[in-house]
């Protein structure tokens, strides 16, 4: 298996790659496929879930390649292509069993870090992604 800075540096990487078939091509070598990512969404959107009436407990999901192909094109567009801004992970990686975690940072054409996420992936037995789990924390 890669090390786990290796995984987290193809994870990072793919979210900046503009070529959609190079991002085709690592999130097969990245996630089973059927593997998911679950997003915890911006608090503004958690809380109107949760808004007496609503009662949701909000969470993005994508299943699958195409799915998750979907989920980081968009991501993309709107966050690199649109915006500027750039994905860097943070030196803090972790690996435990079949469990690897990391933050990341998004940052913007001026250098300001602009979005924190923390991931959680669970790994299948061929050490692609099984279970994507990301927080956004700042």
């Amino acid at each position: 298996m890669d090390t786990a800075n290796d995984l987290a540096d193809r994870y990072v990487a793919l979210w900046n790659e503009p070529d959609a078939e190079r991002r085709r091509a690592a999130i097969a070598g990245l996630w089973t496929e059927d593997g998911v990512q679950l997003l915890q969404p911006p608090l503004e959107v958690h809380a109107n879930a949760a808004r007496p009436g609503i009662g949701l407990a909000a969470t993005f999901e994508a299943r699958g390649h195409a799915a998750l192909e979907t989920r980081v094109m968009s991501a993309h567009d709107e966050f690199i292509a649109r915006q500027g801004n750039v994905f860097r992970r943070r030196e803090d990686v972790e690996h435990v069993a079949d469990a690897v975690k990391f933050h990341w940072e998004m940052v913007s054409p001026d250098g300001d870090v602009v979005g924190v996420g923390l991931e959680f992936l669970v790994l299948a037995a061929d050490a692609r992604i099984r279970c994507d789990y990301m927080f956004i924390v700042g």
